[in-house]
């Protein structure tokens, strides 16, 4: 399968190293409006196409799939355009700015004939791996409650000025890496989300919000905290699955521990190479769906993130809950 990648940014390294690195993937070609970024991305990759112009990369013949790793506005545009010509696509999340989008990207990659996937990063990185075989095996019980912490920096100047777009990211740090937290506590949790209750803070200046809180209960009981907070004074990922008998905490940077009855174990250690490896594992999930395997991700999976996100900038907007599911026409 040669790939195609639109998008040379921060990540564009972990998708080229993962077609590198798998029997039945070759990379093939890579568009940026930056072609310095696009060189950088593929360095010393052999006989790799260089394109500026995305529709370039899709109707190029030595491409059979792109991965669209751009800003979220256009991943609907790019998908469509890669669809008709006749491409297989990994989106990376979120899946799009609103659900009527995702919905549009679902009819035209099905229309045209080819497998669509979302590339929600969490489903493969090994400490959630860890965490979810040992769910798997029993010991623990029940999923009862899960938290989220995590950390990012939405301050002038720390990340490209497209994040700070509401039109083309769709929002600020809640469907950056707020996705990211709904994704992991949708797939620990078991159930989609029927009520949502937010909040947000827009701090530094920007017009996107730069912090946020979202409640959750999901259709099982199970009850989600989720809390993103822009420039703390300590860096945190760290998702705590309780269960019945037991809690799980997973953090990429510290591994996946246990404890039950008053006692701690280590799962997993982190790994200088577990990014690279939740990549590859990712492109690998995508060729398996090329061939006719079910996703990791499933699209009503990736959908209802979208929604959930949505939900959560119009809870924090009337300042109450809400209740699940939402409009299919709501924008971003």
């Amino acid at each position: 399968m040669r790939i195609g990648l639109i998008g040379a940014g921060a990540v564009a390294k972990y998708h080229v190293e993962a077609a590198l690195a798998l029997p039945g993937a070759r990379f093939t070609a890579i568009c940026d409006l930056d072609e310095s970024a696009a060189a950088r991305a593929a360095k010393d990759v052999e006989g790799v196409q260089f394109f500026t112009d995305y529709r370039a990369l899709v109707e190029s013949d030595d491409v059979d799939a792109v991965i669209v790793n751009t800003p979220h506005a256009l991943h609907l545009p790019m998908a469509i355009d890669a669809a008709r010509a006749g491409k297989h696509v990994l989106v990376e999340k979120p899946m799009a700015t609103s659900l009527a989008d995702c919905d549009l990207m679902q009819e035209e990659t099905a229309a045209a004939g080819v497998k669509l996937a979302v590339g929600h990063i969490q489903h493969f990185l090994p400490d959630k791996v860890a965490a979810r075989a040992l769910l798997e095996q029993g010991e623990l019980g029940e999923v009862v409650m899960i938290r989220d912490q995590r950390s990012t920096d939405y301050r002038p100047g720390t990340r490209p000025e497209w994040f700070f777009s509401r039109p083309i990211a769709g929002g600020g740090a809640l469907i950056n890496i707020g996705g990211h937290c709904l994704d992991r506590a949708l797939w620990f949790g078991g159930a989609p989300a029927v009520e949502v209750s937010a909040s947000v803070a827009q701090r530094f200046g920007v017009p996107v919000e730069t912090d946020g809180t979202i409640a959750l209960r999901l259709a099982n009981g199970v009850g989600v905290t989720i809390a993103v907070v822009s420039d703390p004074p300590a860096r945190s990922d760290l998702l705590a699955i309780v269960c019945e008998r037991g809690v799980i905490e997973a953090d990429p940077r510290v591994g996946t521990l246990v404890r039950v009855d008053g006692h701690t174990r280590v799962v997993r250690d982190p790994d200088a190479g577990d990014i690279q490896q939740a990549f590859t594992a990712q492109l690998a999930d995508f060729l398996g769906v090329i061939d006719g395997d079910a996703p990791a991700v499933p699209l009503e999976h990736a959908r209802h993130v979208v929604e959930l996100v949505l939900a959560s900038y119009e809870s924090a907007a009337a300042q109450r809950s809400l209740q699940i599911p939402l409009r299919a026409e709501v924008p971003a």
